[in-house]
């Protein structure tokens, strides 16, 4: 299996390196061409859907979607969502201009000189098999290198695919997170927007990653692209994501939903940064379906905004299919964040290996909830759970809550979670020689986090490094 490379930081000058909260936080004056009242109704789901041309059946499935969000209840397990209105969020906004360009220079300036500071697209003239750039709802730009074209790759806006690839987007759009999954599924159904399509086809392995940036601007919006990815049989892939949105004050919402299609023997790599800001409710849903001899990771890390609630899902459907979640979340001030990772083994001498770590800092909450479902059929399935949690304050919680399910007989488990504070002596070390103690703490949360911070192309690795040591200011406490 080819590993896919990592992108190599810049030689000039490295963005994220020059990120701070007040970048990520500030919005832009964009003027919008077509932009939805607020409030979810039959009459935003048909402008949607007018708006990017879309063929009948999606239409009804949008109305369909619409209905069953209608009739469901929020979530009562988990973050308390009861404060978000969603009768105020902006289910759609198209800036001025905006269109899904070929070419960096036909984006308009002031959406161009967000992504600029942000480094897209910078990397993809190094070594990025194609670059994306979403700005609210609309795909601004996108690229992808002739090679791949020519081999059948197609890496495109949803709203272009499902005219242009209709009857392959149709087969596949969401057979893996249904509508009637939960109420953010139902909504994400009714009102989504732009989003990544991505084809592989049987045999080909692309090497380099393909990268996506999504920025939300709208003072309380929403952003709600579908991501949907089919991995053909024997072909290879990795696909890495960012996330951010300013700072205005009132509420915004964030619910995606990635879709994968894992075929047989073929490997899939799914990274991302979300750096919402802490006004943004994360309510992202993620989940992938494996045939027999194939491989998905997940590796994300999740920080910044106010409520998360977000569980990566692997179906090993197939076989010897295999599943690694990797994750990294942090709870700051005003911050309730709760993530994890399910695992669902149908096949037999299935594999699955989670590994999340978490903190909390300034008294606020960060759980890992995870599902563990080793079915009756999953002869000799092995699965590993690794939870650890580090708390920065003594009033800050940190909480595992794991939920395993075995139904056959033979399959091995392992389960283990810990959760302490820094350990006290080594801070002393590094300060009697020297090192300040938010820096000594800084050093001590690196190290825990390594393990998997490694496991990030290097770029996005100096991303999460330089936004963890923003989250650790003023953490003596």
């Amino acid at each position: 299996m080819t590993e896919p490379k990592n992108i190599s930081p810049r030689e000039d000058v490295l963005p994220f390196g020059e990120i701070s909260r007040e970048t990520l936080d500030t919005s832009d004056e964009v003027t919008y061409a077509d932009m939805a009242l607020p409030g979810i109704n039959e009459v935003v789901v048909r402008q949607i859907s007018a708006a990017n041309k879309e063929p009948e059946w999606m239409l009804e499935k949008r109305l369909a979607s619409l209905r069953t969000y209608l009739s469901m209840p929020l979530p009562t397990w988990g973050a308390d969502l009861s404060k978000i209105d969603l009768d105020s969020i902006y289910y759609y906004a198209k800036p001025a201009g905006a269109h899904d360009s070929k070419s960096w220079d036909d984006v308009p300036e002031k959406i161009k000189k967000t992504f600029d500071r942000l480094g897209i697209p910078e990397a993809e003239r190094k070594v990025l098999a194609g670059v994306w750039a979403q700005y609210d709802s609309e795909v601004v730009y996108h690229n992808l290198r002739q090679e791949l074209q020519d081999a059948g790759v197609i890496f495109e806006d949803m709203s272009v695919a499902i005219i242009q690839h209709e009857e392959l987007v149709k087969k596949y759009f969401m057979k893996c997170v249904p509508a009637t999954d939960h109420k953010f599924a139902a909504l994400h159904g009714a009102v989504w927007s732009g989003g990544t399509f991505l084809y592989v086809p049987k045999g080909v392995k692309i090497s380099d990653p393909l990268q996506a940036y999504f920025r939300m601007n709208v003072q309380s919006g929403g952003q709600f692209e579908h991501t949907l990815m089919i991995i053909d049989d024997d072909a290879e892939a990795h696909y890495i994501e960012g996330c951010s949105a300013p700072k205005y004050g009132t509420a915004s919402l964030h619910a995606g939903c990635v879709e994968i299609f894992v075929g047989k023997n073929a490997y899939m790599r799914y990274s991302s940064v979300e750096n919402w800001s802490v006004d943004t409710y994360n309510l992202n849903t993620k989940r992938s379906i494996v045939e027999a001899g194939g491989n998905i990771e997940w590796v994300w890390g999740n920080l910044g905004s106010g409520v998360t609630m977000l569980y990566p899902c692997s179906i090993l459907k197939g076989d010897k299919s295999r599943a690694r979640h990797l994750g990294i979340a942090f709870a700051n001030t005003n911050q309730y964040t709760e993530t994890g990772a399910k695992v669902i083994h149908i096949g037999a001498d299935t594999t699955s290996e989670v590994v999340s770590k978490s903190l909390s800092k300034n008294w606020w909450v960060s759980v890992y909830r995870g599902l563990l479902d080793i079915r009756a059929s999953a002869h000799r399935a092995v699965a590993t759970i690794d939870c650890d949690g580090l708390l920065l304050d003594a009033l800050s919680v940190n909480t595992t809550i794991p939920d395993i399910r075995v139904a056959s007989s033979d399959a091995t488990v392992a389960h283990e979670a810990t959760v302490g504070k820094i350990n006290e002596d080594m801070l002393f070390y590094l300060e009697s020689h020297g090192i300040p103690t938010d820096a000594a703490k800084t050093m001590v949360v690196n190290g825990f986090l390594s393990p998997l911070v490694k496991e990030l192309p290097l770029e996005y690795a100096s991303e999460m490094n330089v936004l963890i040591s923003m989250e650790m200011e003023g953490s003596i406490g």
